[in-house]
């Protein structure tokens, strides 16, 4: 099962056209300590309608989904960066 954390701080881009570029993100781990990578390469997966994702989170077609590239511990890994369009909020599922 995937890990989905709530609170998630993005660095992006929003261009004149509505899309958004996701560059960097942060969290605070269990430690209650702030890990931040930077986003090497994205690909946006947002589908219509009402759907649940491989994560686990029911999203609606107002959600902007990315998944993302990153270098943790010199090893590339691909994660998930949720956007609710409605409540500006950020979710990121590993």
């Amino acid at each position: 099962m995937s890990r989905i954390i709530e609170n998630v701080d993005v660095i992006c881009q929003h261009k004149a056209d509505g899309d958004i570029i996701p560059i960097k993100f942060r969290f605070m781990n269990e430690d209650k300590e702030y890990e931040t990578y930077k986003i090497c390469g994205y690909r946006r997966l947002s589908g219509p309608g009402t759907y649940t994702t491989p994560d686990g989170l029911l999203v609606s077609g107002t959600t902007f989904i990315f998944e993302c590239l990153v270098i943790v511990l010199d090893n590339k890994r691909k994660v998930r960066l949720y956007f609710e369009r409605n409540n500006c909020k950020w979710r990121l599922g590993l």
